[in-house]
């Protein structure tokens, strides 16, 4: 098939424009990379700006992963992204499941008020109060329970659940099968694309748990990852005399940022096709 030059020149235009967001996403993970492996005497004869380093060190990794808080820390982390996300999963499609049958008595009103607190919430402080009174302050259970179940998550599982063959849950029902069962036998083997969906939601939120954990702990040992890291940057705020050999805000901030977000980054691309798809189905119905 022979193109038109109209056709090229619109080829030519696409290329471009792709090449142009490609580089907009690739050039600030460059600049940050860069920053963190260069000793800060470079960074500062270039102004802050550096995406080719002339020079590599590692020092601002070895600073962070050596901090007497950061292991601790990223124990914490750990269990509030495994198991909190675990939690999150299970309560969500055991909310999720009943309001996606029509013959739920009473679904309409679930479903209005879960709408509702996308709209409304109670605000910091009915919150806190909350979770004070119940005995979670200082816990490592206030960075997980609070948050159990979000709305959002919820409409997205239920529309999905909704998709799924009426027949498969009319089959088991025949054959003698309870809800539950239908839930853990047949809808939840079919549903691993929006479990892997929603489960990636939930699992970078725990990842990134930072307000909570200074609302509603004080105890040092029980601090996340976000929270030491972010300790660690303010104290780092020194004098520029001999800059060679500190550690200053901007490089630490950087290897700060690379540490955060490698879990997430190496996770993703093992989920894209499920979370792809799973956004896609779980949002034809509302």
């Amino acid at each position: 098939m022979v193109r038109s030059l109209d056709d090229k020149i619109f080829n030519l235009i696409v290329y471009i424009i792709l090449g142009i967001c490609g580089l907009s996403a690739i050039l600030p993970i460059l600049f940050v990379v860069s920053v963190s492996i260069t000793p800060f005497g470079e960074v500062l004869r270039n102004g802050g700006f550096i995406l080719i380093p002339k020079e590599i060190t590692f020092t601002a990794y070895r600073t962070l992963l050596t901090e007497s808080n950061i292991p601790q820390a990223f124990q914490v982390t750990l269990f509030i992204t495994i198991v909190g996300t675990a939690v999150n999963i299970v309560l969500t499609g055991l909310m999720a499941y009943p309001l996606s049958r029509k013959n739920l008595p009473g679904r309409n009103f679930f479903l209005m008020m879960i709408v509702f607190t996308l709209l409304f919430s109670g605000g910091i402080i009915p919150t806190y109060l909350i979770v004070k009174s119940v005995g979670l302050l200082d816990s490592i259970w206030a960075m997980i329970l609070p948050n159990a179940v979000w709305s959002f998550n919820v409409l997205i599982m239920k529309s999905f659940f909704e998709g799924l063959p009426e027949e498969l849950f009319e089959s088991a029902r025949m054959d003698g099968a309870k809800e539950f069962r239908i839930l853990l036998r047949i809808a939840t083997p079919l549903s691993i694309p929006v479990l892997l969906t929603v489960g990636l939601f939930y699992l970078v939120g725990h990842w990134n748990e930072f307000f909570q954990a200074i609302f509603y702990v004080t105890d040092r040992s029980l601090f996340p990852l976000q929270v030491v890291v972010r300790e660690i940057l303010m104290q780092s705020q020194q004098p520029l005399e001999n800059a060679e050999n500190i550690m200053p805000t901007q490089t630490m901030q950087m290897a700060a940022v690379i540490i955060a977000s490698l879990p997430v980054i190496v996770i993703y691309p093992f989920i894209q096709k499920h979370f792809t798809k799973g956004m896609l189905l779980g949002s034809i119905k509302g």
